[in-house]
């Protein structure tokens, strides 16, 4: 049967939902987990390690351009992912007898790999699976003999098919610890509880590398409000003459700010959306509360959620500063503007006062040019009839200037008009 021609993305919008699935863990084991941060070199650099550590063993390496890879290396299986700021890696090892935390996963990858793993250890983890049976029982004697006697963060989850236990702390290996005791749970429900606790840890501190920008942009945009305040006291005072320079002050305040936002833009968006995937992550473990220990939730909203309104605070702070430099600055500029038209009317109207002088002062030159042509032309006449009169005919030479004199002038004034009127046209 013939069907329509696929889409392009079909195969691989279909695959996506099926991509990078949680591993099947069967009680006892141990695992090692792994999230450092890392730019888009670092993160091409662990993947050529993944394949240098897949041919070390003798598996088939991850194909070009992967994202996740898994493998069963013999001693420990592999899973490794890459996203957009971050690699990890899980390590999964059997249990053996003796202090769970003692020899973990990571025991068995090889040292000098595991030290060459480019990017920033964010995250570092010991876990261990075990069954219910698994001495000891007492949670107490739990925190005394694994987690140093610190106090316990933990809950029954996957609807009280498990119980997990943690302290939050890093320890004198530089590993925080995680305990899992499964009661009831299937190899699948104990990987996907399990990576959810190793998620929750990654995004809780992925959420948090956007407090320590939060606090240091605290003092630059108190700066920054001082400076407005400043700016807008003086423009209920300012002269024509420094509205200018208080509109560059603005812009100058403006552009930091703006620079500013743009620099921790995507800091302060991610860690909006790792903190919507920790409140995910909670949710999914469906929490049993055990008498005594906070439950996850209640440890990490108590610490994460302030940190959170903090960054909250901070992208507030800057939209509002940047919208009141924003307004300032129109109102400025219509300030300066006005200023800038009342200028340019003074100059037009001292335009239109010269040009009505000149004017002025050209129909006197006119009248004066007149009257000298005039006075030029009369006497020609007169030297014509004085000739006239010695030839022999009878004309008054002084009668004839006379005569002469409003004829010229008429004709010389209608010739002036004549030509102002041709220029007039032709300009």
């Amino acid at each position: 049967m013939r069907v329509p021609q696929d889409h392009p993305h079909r195969l691989q919008l279909y695959d996506e939902a099926h991509a990078r699935p949680a591993e099947a863990l069967v009680a006892p084991l141990r695992l090692s987990y792994l999230a450092l941060v890392c730019d888009e070199a670092r993160s091409e650099q662990a993947a050529r390690m993944v394949d240098d550590l897949a041919r070390r063993f003798g598996a088939a390496p991850p194909p070009p351009g992967a994202n996740h890879y898994r493998a069963d290396l013999g001693a420990f299986r592999l899973k490794w992912e890459r996203h957009t700021e971050f690699t990890r890696y899980k390590f999964i090892a059997p249990d053996r007898v003796g202090d769970p935390f003692a020899e973990p996963a990571l025991s068995a990858v090889p040292a000098d790999w595991v030290a060459a793993l480019p990017g920033q250890l964010t995250v570092a983890t010991h876990v261990v699976l075990q069954r219910a049976d698994a001495a000891p029982s007492d949670l107490d004697r739990i925190a005394g003999q694994w987690f140093g006697g610190n106090a316990l963060v933990g809950a029954g989850i996957a609807g009280g098919a498990a119980l997990a236990v943690t302290d939050y702390r890093i320890h004198g290996d530089g590993f925080g610890r995680l305990l899992v005791r499964d009661h009831a749970m299937t190899p699948g429900q104990a990987g996907r509880m399990i990576q959810r606790l190793l998620e929750l840890d990654t995004y809780r501190l992925l959420a948090l590398l956007a407090l320590p920008v939060a606090r240091e942009l605290a003092s630059p945009l108190s700066g920054c409000e001082r400076e407005l305040a400043r700016i807008t006291a003086a423009l209920m005072s300012v002269r024509e003459a420094d509205e200018p320079l208080l509109l560059e002050q603005l812009t100058r305040l403006a552009a930091g700010i703006e620079n500013r936002q743009s620099d921790n833009l995507y800091r302060f968006s991610a860690a909006a959306a790792y903190y919507e995937l920790v409140r995910r992550r909670i949710a999914e473990l469906r929490e049993e509360r055990i008498q005594g220990l906070q439950t996850f939730q209640e440890f990490i909203e108590r610490r994460l959620a302030p940190a959170m309104n903090t960054c909250d605070w901070v992208v507030a702070r800057q939209d509002s500063l940047s919208q009141r430099v924003a307004r300032a600055t129109r109102l400025l500029s219509i300030r300066v503007a006005i200023t800038q038209e009342r200028q340019t009317q003074a100059v037009l109207e001292s335009m239109n006062r010269r040009a009505r002088l000149q004017l002025r002062l050209q129909e006197t030159v006119e009248g004066l040019s007149v009257a000298a042509v005039t006075y030029y032309v009369v006497g020609l006449v007169g030297y014509a009839a004085k000739a006239l009169r010695q030839a022999g005919i009878d004309i008054d030479p002084e009668l004839a200037m006379g005569v002469s004199i409003p004829i010229v002038a008429l004709l010389t004034a209608l010739g002036v008009r004549r030509i102002r009127r041709m220029v007039a046209r032709s300009t």
